[in-house]
């Protein structure tokens, strides 16, 4: 009897390894995080996902976030997709989504340029989707004028977040390098090219106009699928939940 019992104790052992090895694992997800912000910005959604069974990276750009002090007007697009490009291959990571936020679609256009064969799917939040020597001042219309306007423009080198009183707590959005703004992106191909690759646009009704529906046309001109979140340009913080659930089905 006992060695029945054995036999059978190590015989359902065997099989519930079997049965959790048979388990898809959740892919890893790394978010970029948008203009001005930081990695800090992704941490309830970061959560949402790591309850789904995702590993998470949010990198945070130089310059920005906790990586403030290292603000400097020679820090432009290059060293933000060079950032997450070693993010990447210092962690090892393979099969990975990678999400862009806003400006981030800028950077992860880049990353996925250069190790394609790292990326599993692409992904974009109502973000930039540049082609070959585009840069956010090329795909913003009349840039320099709107920054002067909107008072943005305190120092030549970097753009202000207006939004942000001088006195608010951090974390808080920051300035940034107005390099990262006007440097052209350097690409191989088209952007996503031979990746699976999806565009989430943010609406804050069903239906209504968003400032990057020209970015949501690329996309579908490009073949991309297109989701719709009902959230201002920040789901993030208006809709972390709902955000990460529309994440974790996109494999």
């Amino acid at each position: 009897m006992r060695r029945l019992a054995m036999l059978l104790l190590f015989t359902g052992t065997v099989l519930v390894q079997e049965a959790t090895s048979q388990e898809p694992k959740a892919p890893t997800i790394v978010i970029v995080h948008g203009a001005w912000g930081g990695g800090w910005a992704f941490r309830q959604v970061e959560q949402h996902l790591r309850d789904s069974g995702h590993g998470v990276y949010r990198p945070t750009l130089t310059g920005l976030g906790e990586r403030y002090h290292l603000a400097s007007p020679e820090v432009g697009l290059e060293t933000h997709i060079t950032d997450v490009v070693n993010v990447v291959e210092f962690e090892e990571l393979e099969d990975v989504v990678l999400v862009g936020h806003s400006y981030g679609g800028m950077v992860v256009t880049g990353v996925a340029d250069r190790l394609p064969h790292r990326i599993r799917h692409l992904v974009y939040i109502d973000a930039f989707v540049p082609f070959d020597r585009e840069s956010v001042a090329d795909l913003s219309g009349d840039f320099l004028a709107g920054l002067e306007a909107a008072g943005a423009l305190t120092d030549p080198d970097f753009v202000d977040p207006v939004w942000v009183p001088p006195d608010s707590p951090i974390p808080r959005d920051v300035r940034q390098s107005m390099k990262t703004f006007t440097e052209v992106i350097r690409l191989q191909d088209e952007p996503g090219e031979g990746l699976p690759v999806s565009y989430i646009i943010t609406r804050e009704a069903p239906g209504a106009p968003d400032d990057f529906d020209a970015f949501a046309a690329r996309a579908r001109d490009l073949g991309w699928t297109l989701h719709e979140l009902v959230a201002d340009h920040n789901p993030q913080w208006s809709r972390p939940h709902e955000l990460a659930e529309l994440l974790t089905t996109i494999r």
